[in-house]
């Protein structure tokens, strides 16, 4: 495979050290969207603290997903109407504390989407630390995205990472290969040339998987691995360069690759917002389901489908009942799904 970029461009850089720091509510609280969150940090490096705020025993679904990642909690003591402020002042403090006295940590992840962190926010960047937002994006508040160095809607996240079809299993490994085909298509399509070296790829399964071994799956190495994966899926490519093994996505569609038309257009927005709400969406920005449906079908345009602008689609899901168009106090434009 011809290379993307010079030889300069490509160098391993040292992984980052993230403290994280979860505001629930936000999160809306469920397992899967704190797998999901702590998911996407160790695709970026090692999660060295983990804070989360709000605990309550009815999210005592989450014990097992905290205690295996070492997350630490603040319990939520209800008292009058300022708990939530308290818990805000709360996080700051602990955020700060974590910068000034721990130098191992470069990176914070803030789960939540309030503008009031924002000064928080501008002081950690100001300390020369990287700062990742994570938040729905019903929540998100523009000066709060704008002010982080990165930030990342709850959503995407969410769909890209889609159960795979449970199939059986060859007796001799105990690896689902389909599911580990999936995780290595999010780990490069989250890297900015959506190439990496080898090694570098094992490194970040095993900060996701740590118990992760290429002979579950029947592999004697991993070189021998990611050339299985490279044939299971149309969308990645194993090649090597000065002597080292790479993988990285085709950008290749495959020759099945079904298209959205005038016929088939509300099943398939059907289909994508049935997926948000299944992960515990009640409402989304209109950008997010647009991304959704182009990464289903890539070649999807609007006009494609007889409208001239996306607002005109949503208007028209919203007279097939499919949802209702609203908007925020900021006059930003969410969907709430019916």
């Amino acid at each position: 495979m011809p290379s993307r970029a010079s030889d300069k461009e490509f160098f391993l850089v040292g992984k980052s050290n993230f403290a994280v720091f979860v505001d629930l509510e936000n999160a809306g609280a469920k397992e899967s969207m704190l797998r999901y969150i702590i998911e996407k940090v160790k695709i970026r490096g090692d999660i060295l603290l983990g804070k989360v705020y709000g605990y309550e025993d009815r999210y005592s679904s989450l014990k097992q997903c905290l205690l295996s990642n070492t997350f630490a909690v603040v319990p939520s003591l209800r008292y009058g109407k300022v708990q939530k402020n308290n818990l805000d002042i709360q996080l700051v403090i602990d955020a700060l504390e974590v910068a000034y006295v721990n130098p191992l940590i470069d990176s914070f992840c803030i789960v939540s989407g309030d503008s009031d962190y924002t000064p928080l926010v501008g002081k950690l960047k100001s300390m020369g630390k990287h700062v990742l937002g994570i938040s729905r994006s019903e929540v998100a508040s523009n000066i709060f995205i704008n002010a982080c160095n990165e930030f990342i809607f709850l959503e995407s996240v969410a769909v890209k990472q889609q159960p795979a079809e449970k199939k059986h299993k060859d007796p001799v490994t105990s690896g689902d290969i389909q599911e580990l085909v999936g995780i290595v298509e999010n780990i490069l399509d989250d890297q900015d040339e959506e190439q990496m070296y080898a090694s570098e790829l094992k490194d970040t399964l095993m900060r996701l998987r740590p118990d992760f071994d290429e002979r579950s799956y029947g592999s004697p190495t991993f070189g021998k691995l990611m050339s299985v994966l490279a044939e299971k899926s149309s969308k990645l490519q194993v090649w090597t360069k000065n002597s080292s093994l790479m993988i990285g996505l085709s950008g290749a569609e495959s020759e099945d690759q079904h298209r959205i038309d005038k016929n088939n257009w509300v099943p398939a927005f059907e289909q994508a917002l049935e997926r948000f709400k299944s992960d515990g969406f009640d409402r989304i920005n209109p950008s997010i389901l647009k991304a959704t449906i182009q990464a289903d079908y890539p070649d999807f345009d609007e006009k494609q489908i007889g409208f001239k602008r996306f607002s005109d689609v949503m208007k028209e899901l919203e007279k097939q009942g499919l949802l209702v168009v609203e908007l925020d106090d900021a006059r930003t434009m969410l969907l709430k799904i019916c």
